[in-house]
Parts: structure tokens; sequence; C-alpha cells
């Protein structure tokens, strides 16, 4: 058996802290498993990009090493947005790639994002990979594997702004908080004729002044503040990858993604009439009238990138989103999840009124907490307590019980989420509801089920 960590091989990539659980010896080991299965599909090069974190070069080169000691030539695009590695797939035409990235995670994180032959690696396929490394049966080309750079920001930023358009010039704050955006987010919306204040824009993987990841309400408040003193009349945040796009209102409201998905619903609708938009479990309620209005077909989903991007080559949707921030346009653009791209799409709509913070802000909302995590003692337990709860929970007043990915409860008035993480072992829970009182009532209606099925539970509200 070969020395890795099993629990660095996750739901949707591979996540581990370096030189601990994730290692040089097991990226080489990740890239001869990768050259592996790539060859067993007739798959011969792969592209392999990073973000800006201190372990990236280092990690980066001992996956090339691996891949090209089993026959793959690898194209080395250097520091990039995940986004761009996925477009350089299409580029190059290789189908598969791999972004070395922590995301959102702290500076001792990283991990590995990978794309084989058109798919994104999740869930098994993630699990198999692990097998074959802990297997140690790798392939055993004639020859090794070439090695070439190869720069893809030139192309990249054509392809957005040959495709996109905006009305009118705008000023807009942008935050990067030192992940690998900010190489080039700000050249891309200057490009689209913006003046763009720019907020910790320069890549450095200490993340010296927030951590990137704009889910956090805590991490918005200097694009916040930026706001509020300069005369930008929307604010743009990204994770430390670019794969997720935040949203501020001049006024510091927080658009969350499930609001963004709306507007973009809205205006794809109006060029694909009947389409399916997907969304995950996490999101409002409000996408269902929403998108039947505009005369699509709201599908509800399992949280997840890698999930979502198989749901969209599937069923051929035009648009998919996730609460987490995740974006995926097949409408124009190619079906992966791109905050720049996410960003560039939004300026554009809002480019066609004269106050773009004032048609965010009019979009649906209702009374909403943010995810809640409730922590279980050993790995799986989330699980097991998942599929009891699916198999003998009745919940008092529900309209419908969806369990695609936990369980999802409608009422009349809100819904209810429980979910497990498939990264920690945890219980997310979110709740929405059209008054306090029926969040409250919603919450309660939880908690007694959860208390009914584990007594000890430490329920976070």
């Amino acid at each position: 058996m070969t020395p890795i960590a099993a629990e660095i091989f996750k739901a949707y990539d591979i996540r581990g802290i370096v030189d601990k659980t994730l290692t040089e010896e097991g990226c080489e080991l990740i890239g001869r498993a990768l050259a592996t299965t790539a060859k067993a599909r007739g798959v011969s090069k792969f592209v392999v990009g990073r973000d800006g974190r201190l372990s990236g070069p280092r990690l980066s080169k001992a996956l090339a090493r691996g891949l090209t000691a089993g026959g793959i030539d690898v194209i080395d695009i250097g520091v990039v947005a995940t986004p761009m590695v996925y477009f350089a797939t299409f580029l190059f035409e290789t189908g598969s790639g791999v972004m070395v990235t922590g995301s959102h995670n702290p500076p001792e994180y990283n991990g590995l994002k990978m794309m084989l032959a058109g798919d994104t690696l999740a869930a098994e396929t993630i699990q198999d990979l692990r097998r074959v490394v802990e297997s140690g049966k790798f392939v055993a080309p004639a020859k090794a594997g070439a090695q070439s750079q190869a720069d893809v920001s030139g192309p990249y930023l054509d392809r957005i702004t040959s495709g996109v358009k905006l009305e009118r010039p705008m000023t807009i704050a942008v935050d990067c908080g030192n992940g690998s955006p900010g190489a080039f987010a700000p050249k891309l919306f200057r490009r689209l004729g913006c003046e763009v204040i720019e907020l910790f824009c320069e890549v450095d993987g200490n993340f010296p002044n927030h951590h990137p990841d704009p889910s956090k309400p805590e991490n918005l408040k200097d694009l916040i503040s930026a706001l509020a003193r300069t005369d930008a009349e929307v604010g743009f945040a990204f994770d430390g990858d670019g794969d997720r796009l935040g949203v501020v209102t001049k006024t510091g409201t927080i658009i969350y993604p499930d609001r963004q998905l709306m507007l973009f619903a809205e205006e794809v609708l109006s060029r694909n009439a009947g389409a399916e938009i997907i969304f995950d479990v996490k999101c409002t309620r409000n996408l269902y009238p929403w998108i039947r209005k505009h005369g699509g077909r709201p599908l509800l989903w399992k949280t997840g990138h890698s999930l979502m991007k198989q749901k969209l080559r599937e069923t051929g949707a035009p648009l998919a989103g996730e609460m987490s921030g995740h974006i995926f346009f097949k409408d124009r653009w190619y079906g992966f999840d791109d905050g720049l791209y996410s960003g560039a799409r939004m300026l554009e709509l809002l480019s066609r009124v004269p106050d773009g913070s004032k048609l965010l802000e009019s979009l649906p909302d209702s009374i909403s907490t943010p995810e809640l995590n409730m922590a279980l003692e050993h790995e799986g337990d989330n699980h097991k307590l998942i599929e009891k709860l699916q198999q003998s929970a009745k919940f008092e007043g529900a309209t419908e019980v969806n369990t695609i990915d936990g369980l999802r409860v409608e009422y009349p008035d809100g819904f209810g989420l429980m979910r497990a993480s498939n990264t920690t072992p945890v219980l997310v829970l979110r709740f929405e509801g059209d008054s306090d009182a029926a969040l409250a009532r919603i919450q309660n209606d939880f908690k007694r089920v959860l208390l009914e099925a584990k007594p000890d539970a430490r329920i976070p509200y």
C-alpha cells in the first residue's frame, strides 16, 4: 500500500494541509494515477495551473512529474484563476486539466480540482483515483510525456470581451482578497470599459488582509466601505481561485448568489424560452416562481460544483447556480463555473439601467438564515443521521419533502434544509420564511425532528 492520506480525497476535489496530509510525494502519485486513468480513456495531454498559494509551485511541479512519468504531455499555464484552467482545456482541446488550488481555505491548505476527458472528477471517480494511488499499479509508458508552458490570459480575456458588451461605462470596486483573480479581474473589467477601484488585487498566498471567501459577510466589509467612500456603483468580490463571485450594492447590501441567479435567469430565458434553470438545494424558494414567470423550468439539484456541471451536461440547461457562488453559464459560454465571466455578464445587465444597485435590490427577497453547522462526533455520522431522518422524519404542515440531497422541506410560507456536508462531519442547515414567525416555526419543527432522532444533538440555533 502506498502511503497517502485517504481523507484528502473529498467529494468534489482533493484537499489537505500542505506537508501533512497533502505532500509533494502525494501529488506526484496522484499525477501517476491520473495518467493511468487518462491513458485508459485515450487522453494524452493535460493542462496544469495553480493559484497564488506559496506551496503552489512545488506541488504543481510534483503533479506534473507524475503526469509526465505516466506518458502524459503537460501544458503548464502558471498562476491563474481556476476557470482559466477549464478554459484552457477547450483552447488546447485536451478536455483534461488540473488546478492546484486551496480555493477559499486557509493558507496552509492546498488541493486539486480535476477534469478528465471533459468530465469534472467527483464523488466515486475521485475515490477510484485514490484506489489507483493505493494500489501502486501505474501505467508504464514507452516514453515520458513532454512539458511546455503557455500563457492563456490573452485568449481568455479576448474570448470574454468579444462576447460581452457594456452599454455605458461604469465605475466598480473589486476585492480579490489577494487571490489569483487579482492578476486578471481588474484587467478584464477595464477592457470592458470600467473604471476599477482595486482592493487587495496583489496576489499574495499569505492572504494578509482578509480571507478570500465572499460567501462570508465579514470578508466583504472592506468592499462595503469602499463603495461608501468612492463613486463606485457596485462592488465585486472573488474567492481565492476565482470560480465564485460576491456582489455588493452601493448601499452595502449583499446580493447573495441565489438572487444573482434571478437576474441571469431572466436574461438567459429571454433567448432560451422554456429552458431548464438549475439551482442547488440551498437556494431561495423565490427562484421557482421567478423562473416560471420568465418562461423557464426550475430544477432543484444537489450541492457541489462538480455535480452541478454533470447535471448541466446531462440536461442541456443553459444556466445553473449554487448558493455558494458558483454560477455556470452554458449560454454564450462553456458551462463551467467562472466568477470573472459571471462578473462580466452581471456588468452587461447592470449597464443597461441607470442605477444597477437599485435593480439588484429590487429582486425578490425573503427572511433567511446563513448556513448553520451542527457538528457530529465522527466522520460519517452526518450521513447516517440524514439517512435515518429521510426514512422516519415527519414534518408538521409540510407541502413537500425533497430527498435528493439531505432533506429540503417546503412549507406554504418557507423552507428548511438539512444535508450532510461532504467535506466535514457536520449537518448543514438553512432556513427561509416569508416572516419572522414563519422562520421561527420552521426552525422549531426541524429542532423537534432532530431531537427525536438524536436527543443529545447540539442544535446550532
